[in-house]
């Protein structure tokens, strides 16, 4: 657990939303820290969270206000495939939730994303969908589907647009965090291809401080690290399909890192999840425990990297029921899937 006299990041990067390490972290070994902040800045249109709410209640709520044609339109089956589903840019459903929903039913949808992040961070992440929405809006840019029925313990609401399938299930999907694999990224700026250091992208510090992972390994260690050549091809959900290997994974293996390495490596996961409210965060990291850090594995992929400055931009730390693939590379894509058990 970092003390008060822990240093700045090495990298220089700062947590989502100012945080430092020591207001943010509570302890490396059981999750995100429990303080919670007034947000930063508050875009107009916007309500901030409140703590009466959680997005699955809200779900709920816009599960009711649904007319039979809204249902039929939005609403499937729990089993149905369509639900397991992340990919980088798409629509859940054919019409966006400008076109599907009232007003309020909208908003109702804006508050559910904002909830599927800490305080801090929900307005960042509101700009970022509204600024990757190619001028389409938060509204003209998603669409939304509802799978199974609240209160009958088979729930489930995801979001989807550019750079977002976002989900929320109030645990109904036992042993998998997010209730199902996600996708998020960011490309700041106006054009396609970012800088070596990625001014303005809200999920850059990710890469910033796996890569002090990389800057803490030996010779030795990096070579086994880097990968020479690129990394995973995206193909929406087949992109983080789990493996159930211990072993053999690309990269170097945690049972090959220092116990101070993997002691950083824990820190960083833990960091990893700042955006995310903390029962997401929280399940997260415990899924993420329980494989054992030392069955895990970080891959850095050389041919990726963006300005030749040796901070690699495209990475993965992958393990038997894990893939966190974040592509750096013109701009910011990144995979998750966290379960209990691949299969």
């Amino acid at each position: 657990m970092p003390s008060q006299s822990d240093p700045p990041l090495a990298c220089g990067c700062e947590l989502p939303g100012g945080l430092s390490r020591r207001r943010f972290l509570s302890s490396a070994a059981v999750g995100l820290a429990a303080a919670v902040t007034q947000p930063l800045w508050l875009p107009a249109g916007f309500a901030a969270p409140t703590p009466r709410d959680t997005s699955e209640t809200l779900a709920a709520q816009l599960y009711q206000s649904l007319t039979i044609e809204q249902r039929s339109a939005l609403c499937f089956a729990f089993d149905h495939p369509l639900r397991e589903k992340v990919d980088n840019n798409w629509l859940i459903t054919k019409k966006s939730i400008r076109e599907a929903l009232s007003a309020d039913q909208q908003d109702l949808v804006r508050q559910i994303f904002r909830h599927l992040h800490r305080p801090e961070f929900a307005d960042r992440a509101m700009e970022q969908m509204i600024h990757d929405s190619e001028g389409k809006g938060f509204e003209g840019g998603t669409s939304v589907a509802l799978f199974g029925e609240p209160g009958t313990g088979k729930f489930e609401f995801v979001l989807t647009g550019r750079h977002c399938t976002r989900r929320c299930d109030g645990d109904a999907v036992h042993g998998a965090a997010f209730g199902g694999p996600i996708f998020y990224g960011h490309q700041a700026g106006h054009k396609d291809a970012e800088p070596a250091d990625h001014p303005g992208n809200v999920f850059w510090y990710q890469a910033q401080r796996v890569n002090e992972v990389f800057q803490a390994l030996n010779g030795k260690q990096r070579a086994a690290a880097l990968i020479d050549g690129h990394g995973r091809a995206e193909r929406a959900t087949e992109t983080v399909k789990l493996t159930g290997q211990k072993a053999g994974l690309p990269g170097i293996s945690g049972r090959d890192l220092t116990r101070d390495q993997r002691e950083l490596m824990q820190r960083v996961m833990t960091d990893l999840l700042a955006p995310f409210r903390q029962p997401d965060a929280d399940e997260a990291l415990k899924l993420v425990e329980a494989q054992g850090l030392e069955n895990l594995s970080l891959a850095f992929f050389k041919q990726q990297d963006v300005g030749n400055d040796g901070v690699w931009d495209v990475w993965q730390i992958e393990g038997p029921s894990m893939v966190w693939y974040f592509r750096g590379e013109p701009h910011v894509h990144c995979y998750v899937h966290i379960r209990d058990q691949a299969a």
